[in-house]
C-alpha cells in the first residue's frame, strides 16, 4: 500500500473511531446536552452532526473561511444542543484545523513566529475574558448576539478585499523593536518575496476585540485575522492566511480551557464534530483545484444569513 493510500485510509479509521467512541457513551450524557423532541433518538442527532461536519470541513475549505464560524452559528441554530457544548465544541473545531495545518505552514517559512506571537499574547488574554463573559450569560442572550454578529461578519466577507502584496514604506515603532519582518519563495512568479508591517497598535487593539468575540461565540476568528494582517498591517495574502492560523490555534486553546473547566466541553459532541471537520477538510484540499471557489463562497454566506437570522429569532423567543 502507498503512503498516500495509508494516510486516506488512517484518517477515515481515525473518524470513524471518534464517532463510534462518542456513540458508546452512556444516554445520560446525551440527555444532558440534547433538548429531546420528537421521539427521535439521542444518537441519531449524533451521527447527523458527524455527516454535516463532514460536509462543513470540505466547504470551508473551498470558501477559505474556518469551520468554527460556520459551525456554531448554524448547529446551534438546527440542532437541540445547549449553545454551551456547541461552542466548546466550535473551539475544538477551529483549534483541529489550525493545529493540523501549523507545523506544515511553518516549514515553508508562511506562518510567522514574530508576527503571530505578540497578537497571541493579546488575543489570548481577550479570548479567555470573552470565555468567561459569554458562559455566565444567559443562552438566549449569547444567541441573540451570536445572531447579529454572524451577520455582521457575513458582511465583512462581501465587501471584503484582498491584497496579494501590499506596499509598506516604513514600520512602526513596535514593528523595528520586535523584528517583525520576513521573506518567502513565491513559486508563481518565481522569486523571494520581502515582507514587512506597520500600524502595529492597531492591529494589536483589533486582536484584542477578536479574541474576545472568538472567545465569547466559540468561533475561529480567520474571517477577521486575515483581513487586519493583510488590508490594516500590510502582510502579504500568503502570510496573513498562515500566520492567521497560529494565532487562531493560540487563542482558541486559551478559551478552550475555560469551556473545559465550567464542563461545556462534551465529548458526545465535539468528538464527532473534530473527526467530521478533520475528515471533510482533507477531501475538500484535494477538489480545491477543481472547484469554483467563488460559487461556494457565496452559498457560505448565504448559509451564514439563514444561520444568522435564525439564530436572532431563537435568541428572542420566536
Amino acid at each position: 500500500m502507498t503512503t498516500a493510500g495509508g494516510k486516506k485510509i488512517w484518517w477515515l479509521l481515525s473518524a470513524v473511531l471518534l464517532t463510534a467512541l462518542s456513540l458508546l457513551l452512556p444516554p445520560d450524557a446525551a440527555a444532558a446536552s440534547l433538548q429531546i423532541g420528537g421521539g427521535i433518538a439521542w444518537w441519531v442527532w449524533v451521527v447527523l452532526l458527524f455527516v454535516f461536519s463532514f460536509f462543513l470541513g470540505i466547504v470551508s475549505v473551498l470558501a477559505g473561511v474556518g469551520g468554527g464560524v460556520l459551525f456554531v452559528p448554524i448547529v446551534s441554530s438546527f440542532f437541540p444542543f445547549h449553545l454551551d457544548f456547541v461552542r466548546g465544541a466550535g473551539l475544538l473545531v477551529a483549534l483541529s484545523g489550525a493545529l493540523s495545518a501549523g507545523p506544515s505552514l511553518l516549514r515553508k517559512g508562511l506562518a510567522d513566529l514574530k508576527l503571530s506571537l505578540p497578537l497571541s499574547l493579546i488575543g489570548s488574554i481577550s479570548s479567555v475574558a470573552g470565555a468567561i463573559v459569554g458562559l455566565t450569560m444567559s443562552a438566549d442572550s449569547v444567541q441573540l448576539l451570536l445572531g447579529i454578529a454572524i451577520i455582521v461578519i457575513a458582511a465583512i466577507m462581501i465587501k471584503g478585499g484582498k491584497s496579494g502584496y501590499p506596499v509598506v514604506d516604513e514600520q512602526d515603532v513596535i514593528a523595528r523593536a520586535l523584528g517583525i519582518s520576513g521573506s518567502y519563495y513565491e513559486p508563481s512568479i518565481e522569486k523571494s518575496i520581502d515582507w514587512k508591517v506597520h500600524r502595529t497598535p492597531v492591529g494589536l487593539v483589533l486582536f484584542f476585540f477578536i479574541g474576545f468575540i472568538g472567545g465569547m461565540f466559540g468561533m475561529g476568528a480567520g474571517w477577521a485575522n486575515v483581513p487586519v494582517l493583510n488590508l490594516l498591517m500590510g502582510a502579504p495574502l500568503k502570510i496573513s492566511v498562515a500566520t492567521s492560523g497560529l494565532v487562531l490555534s493560540m487563542n482558541g486553546a486559551a478559551a478552550a480551557w475555560i469551556y473545559m473547566y465550567k464542563g461545556a466541553v462534551l465529548p458526545l459532541i465535539a468528538v464527532p464534530a473534530v473527526g467530521g471537520v478533520m475528515l471533510g477538510s482533507k477531501i475538500g484540499a484535494k477538489i480545491l483545484s477543481k472547484v469554483n471557489t467563488n460559487s461556494v463562497r457565496i452559498i457560505v454566506i448565504v448559509m451564514m444569513v439563514i444561520a444568522g437570522l435564525r439564530s436572532i429569532t431563537k435568541g428572542i423567543g420566536l
